[in-house]
């Protein structure tokens, strides 16, 4: 358990203080340094660690390991000042000036150089510090200069450019610049998708969304790399954003260079229709990051105790809310929870953002509620290196997620994020786990995939799935799919073109609906896929419809109304060995709930236990152990079968655990002990 801690935003004085709180809350790890570039460096090659040096020795002697930012994130005034080509610019010619954070473009070179020097020094002055444990590159690369549209980018962009394509006049057609008399006769011609009299060109602003990626990912590299040359034992990593509402960077193309994979996370309340679908996106992100760790465990670097400052009403948690939100990420991976920050900051754009001290100080509900928490991980060691084991997977990908959220679409309601969230949350809704994975993943291990929204799918990926319910997989396929290939250019011949196939389908037309319009949907009486509790009620469905032909697929829904009366919703087609339906329209989450329900029953996936509506439940097992998590996210106490130790309460468990209204409980499966230390024993 550790926090993001800013010793340079407080009195000296008060820093023994602050170690001997972390103690008592049970902080093992503090993130130093990480927005103090202006300190560490007060001007151009004069550096001042005076101050950084007495915090680590602080830190080392309390115990608590450090994870050292390189301070890159938010350059200092002099920078811009004397370097103002380093500032980024934004779509429309804007340049964002210094005063914020991040005020970087990514590709300037006058900036990576004066960044490594600072980089150099940390490193070589910190090497063999006792406390230093893993090194923090940047802070969430991409969270405010994700696009940079500068001069400066637009000349990397065509190099860039040159390196994929090789010639101008691969780029022009993959491109199609014959459509707006675009075509390019010479490399220069080409920049960034500024803001232009009508939509851009979408293929450039594709290849543009995928080189700012890797603008970042190659900057992360440099520092990664001259980190690795000068500590070569020493971790680096750097924090992501698995969040619903970010996508500027390709995190499949960023997991394998890190050597922890680490994320940040908060509740997002806006736009979120109910508490349900603000807890499963945490479920979500969770999952998320496990699958870009490969399935091992992951670093939470930062969450917030109770409230944030950046959202327009920011909501505090209720009590027993931070203990169930932060057990919730160790459920589904996390062995290191990390929070930001120390204190709540008595000045600054953050100044309202909640730290584990709070301004009112100790005797607050956030202050116990931290040392609750620090004292049940103290009980939960066990879980360290243990699994979550999901036999569901979810093909997710962010080049797709930026095409499908581009400009002049059949409905710009239809964003990419929504389907995954739906499909996502009505399996959480039902106690299996899943795992978002690349759709260049080794499939062969899940017995259910679901595909939502996979606008742009590459051939290859399309065959591979194709293959995967040959040999006898089960997959479910969600409008706007397989429309595109990897250049944003259209299948031909009827969507959702690279799964026709395999759906055994035809769509010669998308009938989208208005926002707030929906349509009823009726399942079958009868035939292959229905069953009779279908036909006791009505669905509706919302956002999409299609027109859509059978071509060897069974209709399971049909529309009742709206624009296509009669025509299927939803298909299910024997191919291969397996079965592949098609969902065309988006079903209300109980409908959904239903349908998913019954593709798990076909593919043998098993929820994680039985439970009532509102109860979150994940296993994480190996080695012999094995960990159930429940958390009650309703306002009624629940019971669950259980049997073992429970570490939140330290208590055994014989037959069923008792969870109170909001509670959580982490039960040591098949075990049952006596007195404090929990599951040590038996």
């Amino acid at each position: 358990m550790g926090c993001d801690y800013n010793p340079e935003q407080w009195p000296e004085r008060v820093w023994a203080q602050d170690v001997v709180l972390m103690r008592e809350a049970g902080i093992t790890f503090a993130t130093v340094g990480v927005f103090a570039w202006a300190l560490l460096e007060p001007e151009q090659g004069r550096f001042e660690f005076g101050w950084l040096d007495r915090a680590m020795d602080l830190l080392a002697e309390g115990g608590i390991a450090v994870n050292l930012a390189t301070a890159t994130a938010s350059p200092p005034p002099w920078l811009s000042r004397r370097y103002p080509q380093t500032l980024p610019v934004d779509r429309e010619g804007r340049t964002l000036w210094p005063g914020g954070r991040q005020a970087w473009c990514p590709s300037s070179p006058v900036f990576r150089e004066r960044a490594m020097s600072l980089v150099e020094a940390m490193a070589t002055r910190y090497a063999e510090h006792p406390a230093l444990a893993m090194w923090h590159v940047s802070n969430e690369l991409g969270c405010h200069n994700g696009r940079c549209y500068c001069d400066v980018s637009a000349a990397a962009f065509q190099t860039w450019l040159r390196a994929r394509y090789g010639d101008l006049d691969t780029l022009n057609e993959v491109w199609a610049t014959s459509f707006w008399s675009q075509r390019y006769g010479d490399w220069a011609q080409i920049l960034p998708p500024r803001l232009a009299p009508t939509h851009p060109n979408p293929t450039q602003s594709l290849d543009f969304a995928r080189f700012s990626s890797d603008a970042l990912l190659e900057y992360y590299l440099a520092e990664r790399d001259l980190l690795r040359r000068i500590t070569p034992d020493v971790p680096v990593t750097t924090n992501f954003m698995t969040l619903a509402h970010f996508s500027m960077l390709d995190y499949w193309r960023f997991a394998p260079e890190q050597d922890v994979i680490s994320t940040d996370h908060y509740l997002v309340h806006i736009d979120q229709p109910t508490e349900n679908a603000v807890r499963s996106e945490l479920a979500f992100s969770g999952d998320l990051t496990r699958s870009l760790a490969g399935g091992g465990p992951w670093f939470l670097m930062e969450h917030s105790t109770s409230a944030v400052n950046w959202q327009p009403v920011n909501r505090a948690k209720a009590p027993g809310e931070l203990l169930r939100t932060s057990l919730g990420h160790v459920a589904r991976g996390a062995d290191a929870v990390g929070y930001f920050q120390w204190r709540a900051g008595r000045a600054g754009a953050e100044k309202f953002h909640s730290g584990l001290v709070p301004h009112a100080g100790t005797d607050t509900k956030v202050w116990r509620e931290v040392v609750q928490l620090g004292g049940i991980l103290r009980r939960s060691t066990d879980l360290a290196g243990t699994r979550v084991h999901s036999q569901v997977g979810l093909l997710f990908d962010w080049p797709s997620r930026w095409a499908c959220d581009l400009d002049s679409h059949p409905s710009s309601l239809v964003r990419a994020m929504d389907a995954p969230l739906a499909l996502h949350g009505a399996l959480w809704r039902q106690a299996v786990t899943v795992d978002p994975v690349a759709p260049t993943a080794d499939l062969s291990a899940y017995r259910l995939l679901v595909v939502p929204t996979l606008y742009l799918v590459e051939d290859a990926a399309a065959a591979t799935l194709h293959e995967y319910v040959a040999a006898g997989g089960h997959v479910v396929i969600t409008y706007f799919s397989g429309i595109v290939d990897q250049n944003d250019h259209i299948r031909l011949g009827g969507y959702p073109g690279a799964f026709r196939d395999l759906l055994g389908i035809r769509t010669e037309e998308f009938f989208p609906l208005d926002s707030g319009q929906v349509v009823t949907v009726q399942p079958a009486a009868s035939g292959p896929g229905t069953e009779a509790a279908w036909t006791r009620s009505t669905w509706t469905g919302s956002l999409w419809t299609e027109l859509t032909h059978l071509d060897g697929a069974t209709a399971v829904a049909r529309y009742v109304d709206g624009p296509l009366p009669g025509q299927p919703a939803l298909t299910r087609h024997a191919h291969g060995r397996g079965v592949a339906w098609y969902l065309g329209t988006a079903l209300d989450d109980a409908a959904l709930s239903t349908v998913l329900g019954r593709v798990c029953r076909d593919a043998g996936v098993q929820p994680v236990a039985s439970v009532p509506a509102g109860v979150e439940v994940v296993r994480r097992s190996g080695d012999g152990r094995s960990f159930l998590f429940v958390l009650n996210h309703t306002p009624e106490p629940v019971r669950v079968e259980a049997h073992g130790h429970d570490l939140v309460t330290d208590t055994p468990v014989t037959g069923a655990v008792r969870i109170a209204a909001g509670g959580c409980a982490i039960i040591r499966e098949g075990l049952v002990s006596t007195g404090s230390g929990g599951a040590g024993q038996g």
